[in-house]
């Protein structure tokens, strides 16, 4: 049995020989310290084990020679009863032993999980802009799992296989040499085609990894609301199922030829001690016959020689799979050691209390490369790009002073959402600052500029939970007062009053149970339970219909009320009702000014109210006065 699982191990390893390496070592054994407490009784019971696996043939052994030169009936039954104590013991210290194996390794499958769970939470978004989503999760499982069985199987089966392996040749040697000798002579029989057979099942286990892989990534990309409505809307339904089955299908061939291969080897394996059993026998037997031995000694021999074959085989595999271990460390540090861009720089310390400003004093910026932000492994790719990231903004200077609402406009691809994501510190200037209440954000502390600024983008993006748990996700320790004010705010109670499990409603993926103005009432709503003292809004309402955007605006009015706004415009209202327009192209601002002062100078802004803004104007000359823009008296702030 243990032959036969260290193989299997063996055909799961997905990577070559590789040579050790002393830092990964290291590392693996700084993981470890926190559980020494567990792993020394561990490898301790480990020998124990493999020492009552020995003694209980040579029992064997002396209960037939007992019988054979016919002792008295209470050493036969004090011999039983001694294999049956060896038993229960064994069988006991198994029960702790694994219990002592579960703890080591679920403990270490927490550490590493949570170390690289908290270490991704810390990467800038370019990171996740660029990561395929599967590849990072399946560091945080299959990898860590595999990190883990370092220490739960390899560790101990090691220590056990040595321990029993030596015992059983000693013992073996001590009851006799010639017999010992015999058996060993078809030991290269027997592990070098185990080698072999690990290969090959390796190289077919990889193959499949790699389809099973591909047929993963379609139905997770397939199977989600947007992808799935993909397809119906473009795809070929049929052509995704005939790739989806071959795929399939060549996993189904592989896994026909990994069982033949796996049943040559059992067979093989099992053919091989059944002739080494028999060569024991016979030289044991004839040594029996003539005196030279004692039958006991020959079951003996016969029931060590398969605790000898098992660790035999086993080691010989250990190599591979210390590998496939350390591989899988690897992989798990190889995330660890990505650095994120965006840190809490020493002394860090809290925005300013009271009305907060915000300034961009000569900005420049470039999306940071790949090889910056992102691992080859995560993006499957050969190799990351390495060229530098090219400047989007150049020198952009502006002041949002408190109570504020500064308006950009600009063509698509101009850089404005850019100057959006740096004002909450999602990336850092290149030169250049961006300053809160005066402070440099990167001399602030990350929980308090997330405190102080609040965004809402076009998406809306919400969790696969409940109506309640995305709103406390912005203010854990709303009351429920609180969170349905939010709610109201946001024109959304009665909504949520009307659903089914009301506040503890599932949304949906991404909220695709709610229509797309409810979707962004409600990550409005979350952000009023925030209460940030800027409000930062991207094109908040670009793809909504008009009596949702209706509903929209009103709930942005009381979210920009008193705030400090940064609003990307495409509504003239919020254009007019803007203290101060940007107007930004090609990564700078061409313009600023009021809405009147930038029209009547004739430049770009007047350009583009002409192709973009002027039937909202005259829409709002054609209906009621006051009405545009506007609801229910509401500060004319949409976006």
């Amino acid at each position: 049995m243990t032959a036969w699982q260290s193989l299997y191990r063996a055909s799961h390893a997905r990577q070559g020989d590789r040579g050790l390496s002393r830092a990964t070592l290291r590392r693996v054994l700084a993981f470890a310290r926190p559980h020494r407490g567990r792993i020394a009784p561990y490898l301790g019971l480990s020998v124990l084990l493999s020492a009552l696996a020995v003694a209980t043939p040579v029992l064997a052994g002396r209960v037939v020679d007992a019988i054979v030169r016919g002792s008295a009936p209470s050493v036969v039954i004090t011999l039983a009863a001694v294999i049956a104590l060896a038993a229960i013991v064994e069988a006991a210290l198994g029960l702790v032993s694994r219990y002592l194996s579960a703890g080591i390794g679920e403990g270490l499958i927490l550490d590493l999980r949570t170390k690289v769970f908290d270490h991704v939470q810390r990467m800038p978004v370019a990171f996740f802009t660029r990561t395929r989503t599967g590849a990072l999760v399946s560091r945080l499982n299959s990898d860590v799992i595999g990190a883990q069985r370092a220490f739960s199987e390899t560790l101990s089966g090691l220590v056990g296989n040595v321990v029993t392996l030596l015992l059983t040749l000693i013992v073996m040697i001590g009851i006799s040499w010639q017999v010992t000798l015999l058996a060993l002579v078809l030991l290269p029989v027997f592990v070098i085609p185990a080698r072999r057979m690990g290969g090959r099942l390796a190289a077919l286990q990889h193959e499949a990894a790699e389809h099973n892989a591909k047929m993963s990534t379609q139905m997770t990309e397939r199977f989600s609301a947007p992808g799935a409505t993909l397809v119906k809307l473009f795809g070929r339904p049929a052509d995704e199922s005939s790739e989806f089955a071959a795929r399939a299908s060549r996993v189904r061939d592989i896994g026909v030829r990994t069982v033949m291969v796996q049943y040559v080897f059992v067979t093989a394996l099992t053919l091989v001690s059944a002739l080494a059993l028999a060569l024991v026998y016979g030289l044991g037997g004839y040594l029996a016959i003539i005196g030279s031995l004692d039958a006991g000694a020959v079951v003996s021999l016969a029931l060590l020689l398969t605790r000898l074959y098992a660790p035999l085989t086993a080691l010989a595999g250990a190599r591979l799979e210390v590998m496939t271990a350390l591989v899988s460390f690897e992989r798990v540090f190889e995330v660890l050691d990505l650095p994120p861009l965006i840190t809490d720089a020493p002394g860090a310390r809290a925005v300013p209390d009271g009305p907060v400003s915000v300034e961009f004093d000569r900005v420049r910026f470039a999306y940071p490369a790949a090889d910056k932000v992102s691992l080859a492994s995560l993006e499957e790719v050969a190799a990351l790009d390495t060229r530098g990231g090219v400047e989007v903004l150049h020198e952009v200077s502006f002041r949002a002073d408190p109570g504020q609402l500064v308006a950009l406009v600009g063509s698509s691809g101009a850089g404005k959402s850019t100057i959006a994501q740096l004002a909450p510190r999602l990336y850092d200037v290149d030169s250049g600052a961006v300053r809160l209440s005066g402070v440099d954000v990167r001399e602030l502390t990350a929980e308090s500029v997330r405190d102080t600024l609040g965004m809402v983008t076009q998406d809306g993006h919400l969790f696969h939970e409940s109506v309640r748990a995305n709103l406390l996700l912005a203010r854990p320790g709303a009351t429920e007062d609180e969170v349905w004010d939010a709610l109201r705010r946001a024109r959304l109670d009665q909504l949520v009053r009307s659903l089914p499990d009301g506040l503890d409603t599932v949304v949906g993926e991404r909220g695709y149970r709610l229509s797309g103005g409810e979707r962004q009432r409600l990550t409005i709503a979350r952000l009023l339970l925030a209460q940030p003292r800027v409000v930062i809004l991207d094109e908040a309402t670009a793809h909504l219909d008009s009596t949702s955007e209706a509903a929209v605006q009103a709930a942005l009015a009381e979210a920009l009320a008193g705030r400090t706004a940064l609003v990307i415009a495409h509504r003239l209202s919020t254009i007019r009702a803007a203290d101060q327009i940007l107007v930004v192209e090609a990564g700078e601002v061409v313009e600023r000014g009021t809405h009147d002062d930038l029209l009547a100078a004739g430049g770009r802004y007047a350009e583009l109210y002409h192709t973009q803004f002027a039937d909202q104007d005259r829409a709002a000359g054609e209906g009621s006065e006051g009405s545009a823009g506007t609801v229910d008296g509401a500060v004319p702030v949409p976006v």
